[in-house]
This record gives structure tokens, C-alpha cells and sequence, in this order.
């Protein structure tokens, strides 16, 4: 499977291997027209983007774009950090990007202690100690993904239940609804090819992702082949592969709204 754009990839502006230029030159290897560099959101304790770095980005994004004829987004996988659905990039931030991803990662600046709480502490011990997780927990992450969801004009939800737990047809719903995209991740099996069949049958559309932190996994589709292999949804629900291009609502938003 070819993708037409990666629209998930790292750089050393939050923890991923190779440059900019280097993960375009992998995308331009592997027959793919454009990519997107997405790294972690400004409140990743870790390995957050500095946002006294987004010019140096944007620079770099400029100059790969020249030398490797690739159309480079610059984008940033932001981080959910409330039960209300705000997430690290602000509407202020807007301008200096090109797509909005957003999931949920642990190690954050949340918005407050209780959503410190009840986002990841009560997701992780779940996921840790491999217990099926209370309806309360399910109802307060699908709660939040959807908040966010129609709250922000949000391209692509990463690595969908992922370290946590939602209600997938709900979530999925929404972002059909919304026009956001859920990932259909390469890095991390984070889904069933049974849930992959619930969520698609709300009519959600997917993109594939690799979620590359080195510039050799750039493209990469080997998990999204297996899941798919052992799902029934049509590739046509799928907008980055066979030529395809997605529709990302936050282009059409800043075009509206900036």
C-alpha cells in the first residue's frame, strides 16, 4: 500500500531521530507527494515543542520543501489537557500551522489536577494492570475526545485508545460529523480490526499514519496492512492512499476565520 502523504512524523524539535530535510527525502524515496511534521504539543513535559523554536521550524519546512520538491506540512500532534477538550495549541497558534493533529499522551501540562486525573492517571492504571477499566472512565475519556473534537478545528485524532479507554463508535461519530479524521496508526496497535469495522461503519474517514521518529519509518504501513487484512471496511474510506488526497478542516477553518 502507497501512501499519498504521511501526515504524522517527528523530528528532533521533540524527540524524533532525523531533520525535516531528512524525513522529506524518505517521503520523496517512497513515491509519497507530501508529509507532515507533527511533533509533540508545547505541554509535553518531555518532549514538547518550544514555541521560541516555530520559526526555526517553519524554516527548515521551507527549505525541504525546496530541496526535495515534497509539499511539507508543518503541523504538531497536540495533547489533550482537559476533560473539556482544550488542547495545547491555542487559536493564537494558528497561523503558524499548516494541519492539527491531536491524542492523548501522558507527561503533560493539563489544564488542571483533576484533568491530570481522570485523562491519564485513571486511563494508565487501567491499561497498566490490564483491568477492565468502569463506565465511568469510559464515559469521561470519550467525553473529553469529543469535546475536543467540536471544539477545535482538528485534522487527524491520533492513535485513537491508545494507553485508554473511549467509546469508539462515539467518538468516531463525531469526528464524521466534524470532517476530523481518525488515524489508523502504524506505530502502535492501538485498535482491532473489530473496532476498526465499528468506528468505520458510522461512516468516519480514516488516513494511515507511521507516526515515524526516524526517517526509516517514514511511509511505513505494515501494521495498517495487517489490521486491514483482517477488517471488512472499503479502501475507499481511506483518503491518503491509491492518489488520494484528505480534505483537513483546519485549512478550510483558517481560510474562513484568519
Amino acid at each position: 500500500m502507497l501512501l499519498t502523504g504521511d501526515y504524522h512524523t517527528h523530528t528532533p524539535y521533540s524527540h524524533g531521530k532525523n531533520t525535516v530535510l531528512e524525513n522529506a527525502l524518505a517521503a520523496k524515496e517512497r513515491g509519497l507527494k507530501e508529509i507532515a511534521i507533527t511533533d509533540h504539543g508545547f505541554n509535553h513535559l518531555l518532549f514538547g515543542l518550544k514555541r521560541s523554536k516555530l520559526k526555526d521550524l517553519r524554516r527548515e519546512i521551507e527549505e525541504a520543501k525546496i530541496q526535495t520538491g515534497i509539499n511539507v506540512l508543518m503541523g504538531m500532534e497536540s495533547n489533550l489537557i482537559s476533560l473539556g477538550g482544550l488542547t495545547d495549541m491555542k487559536e493564537s497558534d494558528y497561523s503558524y500551522f499548516d494541519i492539527f493533529l491531536f491524542g492523548i499522551h501522558s507527561i503533560l501540562k493539563y489544564s488542571r489536577l483533576s484533568d491530570a486525573y481522570h485523562i491519564m492517571l485513571k486511563n494508565y492504571f487501567y491499561y497498566k494492570t490490564g483491568k477492565r477499566p468502569p463506565e465511568s472512565v469510559v464515559k469521561s475519556t470519550t467525553r473529553a475526545y469529543v469535546n475536543a473534537v467540536k471544539n477545535n478545528p482538528v485534522d487527524i485524532l491520533t492513535h485513537i485508545n491508545y494507553k485508554c479507554f473511549c467509546n469508539l463508535e462515539e467518538v468516531a461519530k463525531v469526528c464524521a460529523d466534524y470532517g476530523t479524521y481518525i488515524e489508523i496508526n502504524t506505530k502502535k496497535s492501538h485498535v482491532s480490526a473489530e473496532e476498526l469495522n465499528a468506528m468505520a461503519r458510522t461512516g468516519v474517514r480514516f488516513v494511515i499514519d507511521s507516526d515515524a521518529h526516524s526517517a526509516d519509518r517514514v511511509g511505513d504501513t505494515l501494521i495498517a496492512d495487517r489490521l486491514l487484512a483482517e477488517a471488512d471496511i472499503s479502501l475507499s474510506q481511506i483518503d491518503n492512499i491509491d492518489g488520494r488526497r484528505p480534505v483537513f478542516r483546519f485549512d478550510e477553518y483558517k481560510r474562513a476565520h484568519l
